[in-house]
């Protein structure tokens, strides 16, 4: 049964947006979670796009398997491939062969944790520029966004490199969409979305990575390894450090900030993906019932029944 609706226009086109955001959202599983990919068909809609983690030690075969089985239950699956770990041109051309033939249509390219590459291919921007994705006949290509910076990278290294991925993706004619890290504010994505605008990423879509419901040490373990910026005050804002411990933290008052920024500029950025951290389908669940409308507005954020 759905939840009462807000008597204001302003609050009811919130809401509606936040709906809408809701249901055009993507979500990340990794091959532990393949076990719950069935139960989740009755939460996420048919074609749904489902990005695939790379966990450390992951075979290239796990990836194909997992696709196929994200495929097989009506997903768009969107395998996360970290560049570092391709041996060669061959073996990169064998990869997306796999890729094909596992119906597979996007790819998101990350450069990889690695100290080393264990081929020729350093960055994405590499692997862009050997041509070997629209050979394949890939048209669209995602790429990580880092609102907040990263651990490890120069702040002016990952900005440079952003503008780079987009261009040469572009010169191919492949369809971009960048995925951001998570955050816990709204603030820094936005501040992000609109610097990228302003130096001419008109086309790329500009995607919001947030957490799922979970709770807040396993968010907290996250984040710092991560390297999530000043957005994650917004997760220890809370009364106790025994509370901050054993609480959960829900995305619900984050989306209900960017749902405010999308209903008043859709330019700015153009969807949501959920980072589920080992809770894949309980954030299914929560995904349904936002999409279906079975919210309540609140002060800040809103109620899922």
């Amino acid at each position: 049964m759905q939840l009462r609706q807000p008597e204001s226009r302003g609050a009811s086109r919130q809401l509606q947006t936040i709906v809408q955001l809701a249901r055009d959202a993507s979500i990340e599983l990794n091959v532990q979670d393949l076990k719950d990919l069935d139960a989740s068909r009755a939460f996420l809609s048919h074609g749904k796009r489902v990005y695939i983690s790379h966990l450390p030690k992951q075979r290239w075969d796990d990836t194909w398997v997992a696709c196929q089985k994200v495929h097989a239950a009506g997903f768009d699956p969107i395998p996360h491939i970290p560049v570092r770990l391709i041996e060669s041109e061959a073996a990169l051309d064998r990869m997306l062969e796999h890729t094909v033939s596992a119906q597979v249509k996007e790819l998101l390219l990350i450069s990889g944790d690695y100290p080393n590459p264990a081929g020729p291919y350093s960055t994405v921007a590499d692997v862009l520029r050997a041509g070997k994705l629209h050979q394949h006949g890939l048209k669209r290509v995602s790429f990580a966004g880092h609102p907040e910076g990263h651990p490890t990278v120069p702040l002016e290294e990952i900005r440079r490199s952003e503008l780079e991925k987009a261009a040469l993706a572009e010169q191919v004619g492949i369809e971009t969409t960048f995925v951001t890290q998570f955050f816990f504010e709204a603030a820094p994505f936005l501040r992000w979305a609109s610097d990228l605008r302003v130096q001419e990423i008109e086309r790329a879509r500009l995607v919001a990575g947030i957490s799922g419901p979970a709770g807040v040490a396993t968010l907290l373990k996250f984040a710092r390894r991560c390297g999530v910026g000043p957005s994650i005050r917004a997760l220890v804002a809370r009364p106790s450090a025994f509370a901050k411990l054993i609480g959960e933290h829900g995305p619900e008052e984050v989306v209900r900030d960017l749902a405010s920024a999308y209903a008043a500029d859709a330019s700015t950025f153009s969807g949501l993906h959920f980072f589920c951290f080992g809770g894949y389908l309980r954030t299914c669940e929560w995904l349904n019932k936002v999409a279906a409308g079975r919210i309540l507005l609140s002060e800040h954020g809103f109620a899922v029944e």
